[in-house]
């Protein structure tokens, strides 16, 4: 394998950070973040070791760089899902479903299991992630308000009650076959939650 892959440093570097993250998002839903290490990576990449130690000096800055990587990418998913429909109600609907098809299809672990694994400096970067995901709720929901799809309410209160429902796993922890119809459920939940009318899909 050529030390400079993709004919220049730059496209290396992303080169090299594709093929780390893929291994990374394998090994922690086969293994879990403990049993991972920086070796067993760069060899499943084949990357060399000091190339791998070149863009992250250890596991947990690996970790941080693979959650900001991923939520850089789902971010922009959910604008651009949020911002295809016009009215407030199927916007809302359309965080919600997203929400949880990403949550059924990811494996992470969850937030507390991230906390007691990571250094508290590593664990608040990673939860950072969650602001501009919550940002394109308020947005909604705001919306929503001046729509009067919804009534006026503190969204810096209702934010959070939304966020914790949809981030729960056994919310989606249900056969494929299911996960439509708990998603619907989840929107029928949330609308009624925040006080919209009931509305189909």
């Amino acid at each position: 394998m050529p030390k400079v892959l993709g004919g220049s440093l730059e496209a290396h570097r992303r080169e090299v950070r594709t093929r780390v993250f893929e291994v990374l998002r394998v090994q922690l839903y086969e293994r879990g973040f403990d049993a991972i290490t920086l070796a067993g990576v760069a060899a499943a990449a084949g990357v060399g070791r000091s190339a791998l130690y070149n863009h992250f000096p250890d596991k947990e800055s690996l970790l941080v760089a693979f959650v900001e990587d991923e939520s850089a990418r789902y971010v922009e998913r959910l604008r651009e899902a949020v911002e295809a429909e016009t009215d407030p109600v199927a916007q809302l609907a359309a965080f919600v479903r997203l929400q949880l098809r990403v949550l059924a299809e990811h494996h992470l672990p969850p937030g507390t299991a991230l906390e007691s694994a990571l250094a508290p400096s590593a664990y608040r970067r990673i939860s950072a992630h969650g602001d501009p995901i919550a940002g394109v709720l308020r947005t909604v929901l705001l919306a929503g308000v001046d729509a009067g799809s919804w009534p006026a309410q503190d969204v810096d209160v209702v934010i959070p009650m939304i966020t914790a429902a949809l981030g729960s796993r056994q919310v989606i922890d249900v056969p494929p076959g299911r996960l439509a119809e708990v998603i619907d459920t989840a929107i029928r939940f949330v609308r009624q939650a925040i006080g919209s009318a009931e509305l189909p899909g």
